[in-house]
């Protein structure tokens, strides 16, 4: 009798524990994929008109002036953008600033209009988590169902974004921490991240359709082929880190003032953009991302001239995120590779388009998936190939720094605590500042 009570306990309390996760999934996946509608919406309308008066991109460096003067009169608190999010998943933090969500869709959707060249996951992640926990301090959830709720909100807003909802549940739950998932939060995570793709799609938003590469056996050449790409995908990943991290230290050293330093970064953008010549690499680059999978004529130097734009913008301060042109980059690189290793250039542009960036954020399971929602099947094994080796190549490195880590990736003990990135690599860049993390055999919290 007591064993069937105690049974009748524990499903009850799964039931229970089930349905709070609906519900509260939901309702970050109502906030989230309506707050990517309108993002969507106005980013389109934004690009379409940069697109159709592109004499507006000489003004950028004004329009920086400007995002950086809100920022810095209303916006200090939220300068952390993705590295917040993550803080205060980790750390408990004061509940993150509602203002965050209109504020960081405001700043994309101007930086996207005058020509700056961002992303947008960033703005989507910053939003959902912002709305999530918006909700959870309203609602008086206890510290752990907090965090789950940040990680719901994380992957409400990449999968409503972006139209992958499997992809978006993964990545709220892989990108907390380095090569540990952390499944507590899968439930709410994967109902936020499906409920906020509907909510978008229901509304009247289309995602760009990406081609769908035929099949492709693997082969022992083959695979060799692989490794040199995911190599190739890895070095360029770092370039682009270390560039970031490199221009917006420079940049913060050297201008304070957040306004003059958007405006001159602005003004840097502007000198390129007349440099090469064409606006291919302004915004998002859908354009161009589409044209990797079929043209063999595409420069080899597209990825390249796409980083430095990206790592130029971003580090001046202006809004956004790294996975569109990251996507460009990679895509691009893969077109490149592809010619001079003889792979399919459909196949080596959608594999570069998802192993770069899963590189660079250190989720390559979560963009493995996505490779397979937005090009279909015939991807995955090539693309989980490439994205390992270029996670594991790229070291312990990624565009965000707060990411934790508990063991190293080449292997070891585990560490005593969850360190970030920006702490494990602290060391090397500067030895008098900090000491390396300590690590044991104990499992990390």
């Amino acid at each position: 009798m007591d064993n069937e009570l105690d049974h009748r306990s524990r499903s009850a309390s799964v039931l229970q524990a089930f349905a709070q996760w609906v519900v509260l999934g939901a309702a970050v996946g109502v906030l989230a994929g309506l707050a990517s509608a309108a993002f969507l919406y106005l980013l389109g309308r934004a690009t379409a008109f940069r697109e159709s008066h592109p004499v507006i991109v000489y003004t950028l460096p004004l329009a920086g002036a400007v995002i950086g003067a809100l920022y810095a009169r209303f916006g200090t608190q939220i300068l952390g953008g993705n590295n917040l999010v993550l803080d205060t998943v980790h750390e408990d933090s004061p509940e993150i600033p509602f203002r965050m969500a209109p504020m960081v869709l405001l700043g994309t959707v101007l930086t996207h209009l005058f020509g700056g060249s961002a992303g947008r996951e960033g703005t989507a992640v910053q939003m959902g988590a912002s709305l999530a926990d918006f909700l959870s301090h309203r609602l008086r959830l206890d510290a752990e169902m907090r965090r789950e709720l940040l990680t719901a909100g994380i992957a409400g807003g990449f999968g409503s974004v972006f139209g992958t909802p499997i992809a978006g549940a993964v990545f709220g739950l892989e990108v907390v921490v380095v090569g540990r998932m952390g499944y507590e939060a899968l439930v709410p995570a994967l109902v936020a991240s499906v409920v906020g793709d509907l909510v978008t799609r229901g509304v009247g938003i289309v995602h760009t359709v990406y081609p769908s590469p035929g099949a492709l056996p693997l082969t022992p050449g083959l695979l060799t082929r692989w490794i040199v790409f995911g190599v190739a995908v890895a070095l360029t990943a770092v370039a682009f880190v270390e560039l970031t991290h490199f221009l917006k230290v420079r940049a913060a050293r050297w201008i304070p003032s957040l306004p003059l330093r958007m405006a001159v970064g602005g003004a840097l953008v502007v000198g390129m953009w007349l440099g090469v010549g064409t606006d291919d690499y302004l915004g998002l680059g859908i354009p161009t991302i589409l044209r990797a999978f079929s043209d063999p004529s595409l420069p080899a130097t597209a990825f390249a001239l796409k980083l430095v734009f990206t790592a130029v913008t971003l580090s001046a301060g202006f809004l956004g995120g790294e996975v569109t042109p990251l996507f460009f980059v990679g895509a691009a690189l893969g077109n490149a590779l592809g010619r001079l290793l003889g792979l399919p250039l459909d196949l080596a542009a959608g594999v570069g388009l998802a192993a770069m960036f899963a590189a660079a954020s250190n989720t390559p399971l979560a963009l493995s998936i996505m490779a397979v929602e937005l090009m279909g099947a015939h991807l995955f094994p090539h693309v989980v190939i490439v994205s390992v080796v270029a996670w594991l190549f790229s070291g312990h490195r990624g565009i965000y720094p707060s990411q934790r880590i508990a063991r190293l990736k080449h292997g070891g003990p585990l560490m005593k605590r969850l360190v970030s990135l920006h702490a494990l690599e602290a060391p090397k860049r500067d030895p008098k500042k900090e000491e390396g993390p300590a690590i044991c055999r104990r499992s990390a919290r």
